[in-house]
């Protein structure tokens, strides 16, 4: 497939090569989206997440939080039994009784998500009717919306994603003379939510809204004069429905590293006027503190060979961190889902050597990682286990998601991720 640009100069369009990319559909290895809660209810600390799902929806959040027994999470399964299934009583009715009960017991809940599953969604039950009307009945108390966790055709990192778009329309508008604003997009921790925020206050951009807020009920404005920063790769609907109010994205790359931060930042400066050597001046300090970071762990990855398999749609600015900041070899940069608009910058970096593919099928790319070698895999937790067992080095790619890897400060941690299982493997061989 081709995209059309124009030459100066020229009123024909003439034709861009797109890099080709192996598109696979098949068995595939992935967590669903309830898996996001994990991390959103530790972010918007006045929310409450109810998985209308099976107790192995349950078990799984259990299991990924790692909740005591004595403790009171913000987020719980409401458990759907063999009668709900069978149709045998009014799931509505039976959700009502949850969730009236749950507010009763937890008045400090400001925001409510209800969550739909794979057996949510396998018996049609209607969250957004259900939302409608429990939010008519709680309101202003609580807010409740719904979004689907379901793991049918979708990666875990798209919870986060349906999330943040159930939010948008409830954001308000940003009335049309307004100065211009800027918002970040994406669920980060708290610490470099607020490296970004002082970064930008330093740079003179003042007006600065984060996705999601830390208060659910406190929502930045939308409009026109919105230009938003994507903190993350994998949110592609809650992107159009942020342009669906108006706003405009900012061209960047990623984060990620020295030089990924600092194309992140230098976007908004762009959009905000910010003069070049002001810029200069408040960025230098911790770019070169992030480059020094890295270094710590380049002479253990330059030059080796890193495969990533598809998982939480990551890959792409993850594999451009390490091809351009550490000399990594990518042999393949597999991703769930490839948006090829958000992703350009960070394509056009990664070295035309590397195999990118979009989707899974398993057996396929486990064929291509035993003939490629690779010094390191990035997959999935069910995946590691069996690749060591045939003597490959192994990192897994959950541990991205839940660790703090963006920024300036960050970004030797980062590295530190990638050597770690290399350094281990040496040890383990003497």
């Amino acid at each position: 497939m081709n995209v059309a640009t124009t030459l100066p100069g020229c009123d024909a369009p003439i034709a861009k090569e797109q890099r080709p990319v192996l598109r696979e559909r098949g068995q595939r290895e992935v967590f669903c989206g309830l898996t996001g809660i994990v991390w959103l209810h530790r972010k918007m600390q006045d929310a409450f997440f109810l998985v209308v799902g099976s107790r192995t929806c349950a078990h799984l959040l259990q299991s990924a939080a790692g909740v005591m027994i004595f403790a009171e999470p913000r987020f719980a399964t409401a458990i759907m039994e063999e009668r709900d299934l069978a149709g045998m009583l009014d799931t509505q009715d039976e959700l009502d009784r949850v969730v009236d009960r749950l507010l009763s017991r937890r008045p400090d809940i400001k925001s409510l998500f209800l969550v739909g599953s794979c057996p949510s969604e396998v018996i049609k039950l209607d969250l957004a009717k259900a939302a409608q009307r429990l939010g008519a009945k709680h309101m202003p108390n609580v807010r409740i919306l719904n979004y689907s966790g379901s793991g049918i055709e979708t990666t875990f990192t798209q919870g986060e994603d349906a999330c943040l778009a159930a939010l948008v329309p409830e954001m308000p508008a940003l009335a049309a003379d307004a100065p211009q604003e800027l918002l970040i997009v994406g669920a980060l921790p708290d610490i470099v939510e607020d490296q970004f925020l002082r970064i930008f206050k330093q740079l003179g951009i003042d007006r600065v809204g984060c996705l999601p807020a830390r208060n659910a009920r406190d929502l930045p404005s939308v409009g026109a004069n919105t230009r938003y920063l994507l903190a993350q790769p994998f949110l592609a609907d809650t992107a159009m429905a942020l342009e669906g109010r108006g706003a405009q994205r900012l061209d960047a790359l990623f984060p990620f590293g020295a030089e990924g931060t600092t194309g992140w930042l230098k976007a908004a400066a762009d959009a905000f006027g910010i003069d070049p050597d002001h810029f200069e001046r408040v960025v230098a300090p911790g770019r070169e503190r992030a480059k020094r970071a890295i270094a710590h762990s380049k002479g253990k990855l330059e030059g080796k060979r890193i495969t990533f398999l598809p998982d939480s749609q990551l890959e792409v600015p993850l594999a451009r961190f390490l091809a351009t900041e550490l000399d990594m070899t990518p042999v393949e940069v597999g991703t769930p889902y490839l948006h090829r608009a958000h992703c350009a910058q960070e394509l056009d970096l990664i070295p035309p050597s590397a195999r990118i593919s979009e989707g899974q099928d398993v057996e396929r790319q486990l064929d291509r990682v035993r003939e490629d070698k690779p010094d390191l895999t990035v997959c999935g937790l069910g995946l590691a286990n069996p690749l060591e067992s045939e003597g490959l080095s192994t990192k897994w790619a959950i541990e991205l998601v839940f660790s703090p890897i963006h920024g300036f400060d960050q970004a030797g941690d980062l590295a530190e991720l990638f050597a770690r299982p290399l350094r281990r493997r040496d040890v383990l061989e003497v």
